[in-house]
């Protein structure tokens, strides 16, 4: 069976931060490495930019500065310049943002949707059905491979080896991504997903009638015991890391709701998990027995009407509608809306002619 979720392909990479390093959310596991250093108590002063290119070294000076310049190393609570001098007990922390560590990208003539591009940044509406970076089953015809092409087509000049993904979402996940153009706006960026400081709303098809109007649904988030394909919810704590999702509804159609969801955490398949968790498994997630009548009455005309929004909408129900943050360059907040896809948006017309008759 091909993998076609690269949030799992992560986990089987090797980890490369450090025993003390803090809890990385998994949506992003891959693309950040938090490094927490204690100096040596026989360390001579030594500027930082030279000790970590000491400490890392596979990392270049360039993105040592970059990643001093963007704020993302704090020496004993306090950001610092690259050319602060270490002393002995400094409590160092890095957040260093590096693009997915494949060997080779080939650049390819794939079309994409590209709402805003400038020299620092490109934010993309991506289509359901394309994997964002190239893994295991999918080393082509990639969100990746695409903006390779298309940065080389423009004749674009980056400091970054690789295309400077930032955040990314699931195959069947349609809707906005920023992409970095170089170091600085790279690890800019990264530190604001790291923090969860930007803008971003999902919409969801749910099964079944949703009994609040908003809520919120907390819930340890870990790999199902026996099927790893699937992330499950352990509300004692026991396994799994802390995960949280706020969600308001917009629109009853009876056996299913139109959900808005904001992720306090960014867990694996969280939105998915945690719905499927409280009985409102998302509509036609095959990879959570969403893709059959969960909901509804055991009628052949009802059966027959959810097979044909099946074929409209042939995947999960699963849109990133916003993004907001602050650009790197201006400081100013940059903030896009990307509109219902079609197939969602003809499902949604289908149920509610099914509900006029």
């Amino acid at each position: 069976m091909t993998e076609d979720n690269e949030d799992f392909l992560d986990e089987e990479l090797e980890e490369l931060s450090d025993p003390g390093s803090i809890d990385i959310d998994e949506e992003n596991k891959g693309l950040y490495e938090h490094l927490n250093i204690t100096v040596d108590g026989k360390q001579e002063p030594l500027r930082i930019d030279k000790f970590l290119l000491i400490y890392r070294q596979n990392s270049s000076r360039n993105k040592i500065s970059q990643t001093c310049r963007a704020g993302n190393v704090v020496v004993n609570g306090s950001p610092v310049k690259q050319n602060y001098r270490v002393k002995p007990g400094d409590q160092i922390s890095v957040l260093l943002a590096h693009p997915p560590r494949e060997n080779v990208i080939i650049p390819q003539d794939i079309p994409i949707n590209i709402i805003y591009e400038d020299d620092d940044l490109v934010v993309i509406d991506k289509e359901a059905g394309m994997v964002v970076h190239p893994g295991f089953g999918n080393w082509d015809g990639t969100l990746v491979n695409a903006l390779a092409y298309h940065f080389e087509k423009n004749g674009e000049k980056s400091d970054l080896d690789r295309v400077g993904l930032v955040h990314r979402i699931d195959k069947d996940t349609s809707g906005l991504l920023v992409i970095a153009k170089n170091e600085y706006a790279l690890s800019f960026l990264a530190k604001q997903f790291f923090n969860r400081t930007t803008k971003r709303l999902y919409w969801a098809f749910v099964w079944g009638n949703m009994q609040e109007d908003e809520g919120t649904i907390r819930g340890h988030i870990g790999r199902h015991p026996k099927n790893r394909m699937q992330m499950s919810v352990y509300e004692d704590g026991s396994q799994g890391k802390h995960a949280v999702t706020h969600y308001r509804v917009l629109e009853r159609f009876k056996y299913m709701t139109w959900v808005e969801c904001k992720l306090e955490t960014g867990r694996t398949h969280q939105i998915r998990a945690h719905f499927r968790h409280i009985g409102h498994t998302l509509f036609n997630d095959e990879r959570y027995e969403g893709h059959t009548p969960l909901r509804g009455v055991n009628l052949p005309k009802y059966k027959q009407f959810i097979k044909n929004v099946f074929e409209i909408l042939p995947r999960h129900a699963l849109h990133a509608h916003t993004l907001g943050f602050i650009h790197p360059t201006t400081k100013k907040e940059l903030y896009f809306e990307s509109p219902m896809p079609e197939d969602m948006a003809d499902a949604v017309k289908k149920w509610r002619k099914y509900l006029e008759n």
